[in-house]
């Protein structure tokens, strides 16, 4: 039995370790990246094949007579052509809750980041400006608290909820709007609305979703056109789920007060990227996964499938 991980850098960049495949298969293969034009070379031969975000096209799939099993290191599987896996009865398994906590502490960091400013105030400091100010203190822009406000969610599965917790502790009012209404049984409370009034009434927008062909290009002109002047987007779930530049236009028109983004949609971002020259966006290099923490529950979730597999039982397929 061999298994061939494409491109396994971004979960362990050396931090983690491997050596669990010894013993469980016969053979294993460790690719940091691998190209486009390489991916069928290095993926001929294998029974299990990784990936994370090395895309796996039906062509490719039908290309691998000896392919048994297919396993995604994260919890988005739509690098993979799922039916045609299916079609040659292959299992797509993915890796699912396994960093909520880190994505939730990373929406308020980039919340807090655009309504408090520390890292612009940090640059301030060590600039000389406080050593050169007559005040005891001074704000390079206007400062704002969350407590009071509104907070929406789009998309109220584990990730949305575990923001409302931290949203409610907050002292803020929590509103969702979920495919269906949901249970709640967080330290607060989450009235459940439709889209137009989420837009409407929220101070505080964060985007929880799955991509989907609903939700591709879901935050367009025309859902940026009822947010107030005032709100906030954050988006930690899929970068195609933003029109990007329908996005950079609000925020250089003044239509919406700024945006914190996790993902975009070409990973890394072209330079053209209109989103790159916003001066109120705030932009993280898709690491609210990347947490310490969360890839090791990702190698025990991983390695868990593997055994699953091995034994003939397949876990968490999504196909």
């Amino acid at each position: 039995m061999k298994l061939v991980i494409l491109d396994g850098y971004a979960e362990n960049p050396g931090d983690l370790s491997w050596d669990w495949l010894n013993g469980l298969v016969d053979e294993w293969e460790v690719y940091d990246y691998t190209p486009p034009e390489l991916t069928l070379a290095r993926s001929r031969g294998a029974d299990i094949l990784v990936s994370n975000k090395t895309v796996l096209s039906a062509e490719t799939i039908r290309a691998l007579p000896d392919l048994k099993c297919i396993l995604v290191l994260a919890t988005g599987f739509n690098v993979v052509d799922g039916k045609a896996a299916r079609a040659r009865g292959i299992p797509l398994c993915n890796i699912p809750a396994y960093s909520t906590d880190g994505v939730a502490q990373l929406v308020f960091a980039l919340l807090l980041e655009l309504t408090t400013h520390v890292g612009l105030h940090n640059d301030s400091v060590k600039a000389g400006d406080w050593t050169r100010c007559r005040h005891f203190c001074y704000w390079k822009t206007p400062l704002s608290e969350l407590h009071g406000k509104t907070f929406g969610i789009f998309g109220f599965g584990r990730i949305g909820k575990a923001v409302a917790q931290i949203a409610n502790a907050m002292g803020m009012r929590v509103l969702a709007v979920s495919p269906h209404t949901r249970h709640y049984d967080g330290f607060g409370s989450v009235d459940f609305v439709d889209l137009d009034t989420l837009l409407q009434e929220s101070d505080v927008i964060s985007m929880h979703c799955p991509l989907t062909p609903e939700t591709t290009g879901l935050v367009n002109d025309a859902f940026l056109s009822k947010m107030k002047p005032t709100a906030y987007l954050i988006n930690t779930s899929r970068g195609p789920v933003i029109d990007e530049a329908a996005l950079a236009a609000a925020l250089q028109a003044g239509k919406i007060a700024g945006a914190g983004v996790d993902v975009l949609s070409s990973e890394p971002p072209k330079e053209s990227n209109p989103l790159l020259g916003c001066d109120n966006c705030v932009i993280t290099p898709h690491i609210a996964w990347a947490s310490f923490e969360a890839r090791s529950r990702l190698m025990e979730i991983f390695k868990g499938n593997v055994e699953a597999f091995l034994k003939g039982a397949p876990r968490n397929v999504v196909n």
